[in-house]
């Protein structure tokens, strides 16, 4: 069994080198594995998931075991912090390792995502971090605010879950959200990975026809993976 301190987010690292392979874990049982471990580590399901987040986002903020997953994203997260301004929205925030850290650096913050279990326990989890995250089931596709509801709209690592006509879909929704800015982040890959239900490539030749497409002044870089921001 892994203990409380040994919970965080390369939990899905390790999922992915040991176990994610034909005839022992396919990508359909990830979830249910990865939750199952979890909850396993205390009585209280609460408490294990609060180890996780709270292991997670010191890892995030530190220095991340080389070759983690929070060594992956911790960069990426940086990146959004550096370039989120005034109020915020996460589309797929999944656990909202995100959003809580522009919380903590001041920002309202409004996370959102189409699965109620990750939406709930962010929702839960957050003030017992200390910290003040509003919560938003939603699909990105067709998100209930109204215009110009946030300043700034984050997509971070969720268009590469998508087709790429609803990656499109959700670029278009984040511009009529957002008030002054739209960032979107992916990995740039030949192939998409199964693993993480990948379904899109990107490159940078591809974020600036989607950028082109929105009639809006914009930038493509690259910073562990592609970088499209988009101002209004």
């Amino acid at each position: 069994m892994i203990g409380l301190g040994q919970l965080d987010n390369d939990l899905a690292g390790w999922l992915d080198r040991t176990l994610l392979v034909p005839g022992i874990l396919g990508p359909e049982r990830f979830e249910e594995a990865f939750v199952a471990i979890v909850t396993a580590a205390a009585a209280d399901p609460d408490e294990a998931w609060l180890a996780f987040y709270r292991n997670t986002l010191a890892a995030l903020h530190g220095e991340p075991a080389p070759g983690g997953t929070n060594a992956e994203i911790k960069p990426v997260h940086e990146r959004a912090a550096q370039l989120a301004v005034g109020e915020v929205l996460e589309l797929g925030c999944c656990f909202g390792f995100l959003a809580l850290r522009l919380a903590a650096a001041g920002h309202r913050v409004i996370a959102g995502d189409l699965t109620p279990g990750t939406v709930d326990l962010l929702g839960r989890l957050a003030p017992r971090l200390g910290l003040d995250v509003e919560t938003l089931l939603s699909d990105a596709r067709a998100v209930p605010l109204p215009d110009g509801a946030v300043d700034t709209v984050l997509a971070v690592h969720l268009i590469e879950h998508l087709p790429a006509q609803d990656g499109k879909v959700v670029l278009a929704e984040a511009i009529r959200l957002a008030r002054r800015r739209v960032v979107v982040a992916v990995p740039f890959e030949d192939t998409p990975n199964e693993t993480w239900g990948h379904l899109t490539t990107f490159d940078a030749d591809g974020l600036r026809a989607l950028g082109e497409e929105t009639g809006l002044p914009f930038t493509v870089s690259e910073h562990h993976g592609g970088w499209l921001v988009v101002d209004r």
